[in-house]
């Protein structure tokens, strides 16, 4: 029987051919192939700049150095989320704030920002973490308003929703147009909606955070009139993602909607065939979106395990016996040893974790596969 991973990139012949044409290109790092690699993001996203990088985690680094995070600036994070933003943050002696998310999404909402600041009566807050987990959207107008009323810039966290959009009036805007965001960051690692192997983006309409973090990405230099001369006005470091990455992005790109399209194709089938499971209250799915749609990056199961008298430890045993892997998206920040001391247990971000499952879900997944999987889980979830 053969192994289900929980996800798996999708590379094709145009995507090598493209590769190997970098690789022949008199440049493979800083050449037109990073270029037409920005340029078609932009033309994506909607966006007025972009900058290409190393990683996802690179991205938000260059969105921190941008808008000039300085020691005991306030930045609030939901508490489910990679455990790179707030790694980041520490590193630049930054404050951070733990919000609570939804206990079914996982996300934050307006409503629980806004306790967070209250709770802690935080005055000046230098800036908040959008996470779009999974690749869903929220109302993006109201943290909009927010932001207006507690005068904080906007990070958005998009690592999972390249090919989300989200409804203003009667237009679609995609998540990463930063219409309603300072900044917004992804990645390109091998299980996101596109991959350059490993890589990242930052995107802005702001042009002076664009200028930064093209300089951060690379150490900081800025060139003079004579090509063998620079200057140094803020320090960098080496962010920068080759010409053979990016060909490999721009083939993808060409690609995205058809990864979109089979990704929604995948989370409509669960649905579809867990629906028993949730018509008996064993199982609850994340809520569809409203007002806009989804990139699909996780399919994710909220099982009581506790109601049922089950363990998560042996739910995920059981399916790895069976040749399928499943996930955590993600672990509380404040249960890693070293960030204990952000916050005590919240109580929705616990009820998510101890629910919350993410299931297998990539292009290369076959609908033989996608049955196979939830029969396991509705046989183990009958006993």
């Amino acid at each position: 029987m053969k192994l289900i991973s929980y996800g798996k990139q999708n590379i094709n012949t145009n995507d090598i051919h493209l590769a190997k044409d970098a690789i022949k290109a008199d440049k493979i790092t800083t050449g037109n192939f990073v270029r037409i690699f920005e340029k078609k993001l932009k033309n994506f996203t909607k966006a007025k700049h972009v900058v290409s990088c190393s990683s996802g985690t690179a991205a938000l680094h260059m969105a921190f150095v941008a808008i000039n995070i300085k020691p005991g600036d306030i930045v609030i994070v939901p508490s489910i989320n990679f455990i790179s933003t707030c790694n980041i943050l520490e590193l630049m002696k930054a404050k951070i704030f733990l919000s609570d998310v939804d206990p079914i999404t996982g996300q934050i909402t307006p409503e629980l920002l806004t306790k967070c600041i209250k709770k802690n009566r935080l005055k000046k807050i230098k800036a908040i973490v959008l996470m779009y987990l999974g690749g869903h959207i929220f109302d993006n107008l109201i943290f909009y308003n927010l932001k207006k009323k507690y005068k904080f810039l906007i990070i958005e966290d998009s690592c999972h929703a390249l090919g989300s959009k989200y409804k203003d009036k009667k237009s679609y805007y995609h998540i990463g147009s930063c219409r309603h965001a300072d900044i917004s960051t992804f990645s390109f690692h091998p299980l996101k909606s596109i991959t350059t192997g490993e890589g990242g983006a930052m995107t802005t309409n702001n042009p002076l955070f664009a200028k930064k973090a093209l300089l951060f990405r690379s150490h900081g230099i800025e060139r003079t009139n004579k090509h063998w001369n620079y200057q140094i006005n803020y320090p960098g470091l080496n962010y920068r993602l080759s010409d053979i990455n990016c060909a490999i992005g721009i083939s993808q790109l060409n690609r995205i909607k058809f990864f979109l399209k089979k990704r929604l194709y995948i989370e409509k089938k669960y649905r579809l065939l867990l629906l028993p499971l949730k018509k008996k209250k064993i199982i609850d799915f994340q809520p569809e979106v409203k007002n806009g749609c989804s990139a699909n990056h996780l399919f994710v199961l909220n099982i009581n395990f506790k109601k049922l008298k089950l363990s998560k430890d042996n739910f995920f045993k059981h399916l790895l016996s069976k040749k399928i892997m499943c996930q955590y998206h993600y672990i509380p920040i404040y249960k890693f040893n070293y960030f204990k001391k952000l916050s005590k247990k919240l109580p929705n971000t616990e009820k998510y974790f101890n629910n919350a499952v993410s299931l297998p879900i990539f292009f290369e997944l076959k609908n033989k596969e996608i049955i196979r999987i939830t029969k396991v889980i509705s046989n183990f979830l009958k006993k």
